[in-house]
């Protein structure tokens, strides 16, 4: 199959690769690219732990292909830090015990991204039904839903 050099903007850098028009975009992140904190999970989109931001919004990356990523902006678990220290989210699931294995955190933290920055005041019922397509097998979801709203921003407040 004939690959395709492409640039793609990942966590506020440039990377080229060299992909074939069938790569999702989590192949090339985890095998070209070398950033395994997206997690490969069911590849079928169902569990929630490929998910990454496209431009701000939550997206699959393993129903993505990479092709389509050209020319937006990924962000990745490596990339939501900016300071080298956890992330406020990251800090929060930590602190509240909202992860077991971690194999699902990468995802639902990413998620949880997305609906903040969408919604910084979101009320537990839509974190709940934003976060119902990311899937956890050893930790219930109660802390994770304390998690996002520990770091939500009350309406009226600046953070």
């Amino acid at each position: 199959m004939m690959k395709t050099a492409i640039e793609l903007h990942i966590n506020g850098d440039s990377y080229d690769a060299l992909v074939s028009p069938n790569n999702t975009l989590l192949e090339v992140l985890r095998e070209k690219l070398g950033l395994m904190g997206t997690k490969r999970g069911c590849d079928l989109g169902a569990c929630g732990a490929c998910t990454v931001l496209i431009d701000g919004e939550a997206a699959l990356s393993c129903l993505m292909l990479a092709l389509d990523a050209v020319g937006k902006k990924v962000t990745t678990i490596e990339g939501l830090s900016e300071t080298g220290e956890l992330h406020p989210l990251q800090k929060a699931f930590v602190d509240q015990g909202a992860l077991q294995c971690g194999f699902c955190t990468p995802g639902m933290i990413m998620t949880a991204q997305a609906i903040l920055q969408e919604d910084p005041d979101p009320t537990e019922e839509i974190i709940k039904k934003k976060m119902a397509g990311n899937l956890c097998r050893c930790t219930g979801y109660k802390k994770v839903v304390e998690a996002v709203m520990n770091v939500r921003t009350p309406a009226g407040k600046e953070d």
